[in-house]
């Protein structure tokens, strides 16, 4: 057993304070919960999982380990958008001290997911909630489509079962359907929302909803904002013109920032993370849409250039869809080997 598996914390969706491991807090749920969770993320791996198995069992069944043998690994895990640094850690270790002789694709892939697994385990780390902050302020950033709305819900719902008062606030005031959609999270979760009507100033709408949680008392405030395309220059002066509106009310806000990542999106998820962090500070990752046709593999070549905390990942519309990045599950679903339910 791994130190990261004999170290699992126990907790929920979130940290209140700093943890000295990395490893995420492991849902508390049942045997059965947790593995209906792990089927669900294998599914919305299935398109990367599959095609890692296939390209395996053509490259090593019935082969011995050769050269050309450990080109062909590469040239599929750079297809399955692990990264070249990736990729060529993993040649090695599968090479290593094996050099012409046979071995297994289910070998291949035990190798495949340990390595994964090295890669993900420094940046699987929980959201800290520092209680002195009041409100604690998160602002979720991304491009069109990536789940903002949504893991904003998730997110408010997740906290108000813990006993966390939220406020939401509406941000994204270019889509009236996120307005609306927003308002029915905040009802699912007894949250209070600071929305306007379409079309407001966004900046302003921050500036309020913060006045307004800081007057409350709210623990936690969840700012969402419009999608923008990370190459549009007047898009990102106005997320950077919504940070200035939140300095205004609390210089130290916002006090982490979170950038959905949609995981069909492949390469381009490396653009988005290096933009919007110079832009919006970006101090944590979502990586939301595992629904079958991600491509889940960018997510170990986005951990190995920006080392970025990893705080959730999602893999549909409910609740219980999302979960805290636990690295080891996740890399036994892209290499498509079991993971135990205990």
């Amino acid at each position: 057993m791994s130190e990261v598996d004999d170290d699992k914390p126990k907790g929920g969706l979130f940290s209140r304070r700093r943890r000295p491991h990395d490893a995420p807090p492991a849902p508390e749920a049942s045997a059965a919960a947790r593995g209906g969770w792990l089927a669900r993320l294998a599914a919305g791996l299935s398109r990367t999982s599959s095609a890692l198995g296939r390209g395996v069992a053509d490259v090593f069944a019935k082969r011995k380990l050769d050269a050309e043998a450990l080109d062909a690994l590469e040239d599929i895990l750079i297809q399955a958008d692990l990264g070249l640094a990736a990729a060529t850690r993993i040649r090695d270790a599968v090479g290593g001290g094996r050099y012409d002789k046979g071995i297994e694709p289910e070998a291949v892939k035990a190798i495949l997911a340990e390595e994964i697994a090295r890669s993900l385990e420094p940046v699987a780390r929980p959201l800290e909630i520092d209680a002195s902050k009041k409100p604690f302020v998160i602002l979720v950033v991304g491009v069109n489509g990536s789940g903002k709305t949504t893991t904003i819900g998730k997110l408010a719902a997740k906290f108000a079962a813990d006993g966390l008062t939220v406020t939401l606030a509406a941000g994204d005031t270019f889509r009236a359907a996120a307005i609306e959609q927003l308002k029915i999270w905040a009802e699912r979760a007894g949250a209070e929302i600071v929305a306007r009507e379409p079309g407001g100033d966004a900046a302003g709408l921050a500036f309020e909803a913060l006045t307004r949680a800081k007057e409350a008392g709210a623990d936690v405030l969840l700012i969402d904002t419009a999608g923008r395309l990370q190459n549009r220059a007047e898009l990102m002066s106005e997320l950077e013109k919504i940070v200035r509106a939140i300095k205004k009310v609390d210089a130290e806000a916002p006090h982490a920032t979170l950038l959905a990542l949609d995981a069909t999106v492949g390469q381009n998820a490396l653009s988005q993370v290096e933009i919007f962090g110079r832009i919006a500070g970006v101090t944590g990752l979502v990586m939301t849409k595992l629904d079958g046709t991600a491509r889940g593999g960018i997510l170990v070549a986005v951990a190995e250039k920006f080392g970025l905390p990893v705080h959730f990942i999602g893999v549909g519309e409910g609740v219980d869809d999302l979960e805290p990045f636990a690295a080891r599950d996740f890399a036994a679903a892209i290499a498509g080997v079991e993971r135990g339910v205990g």
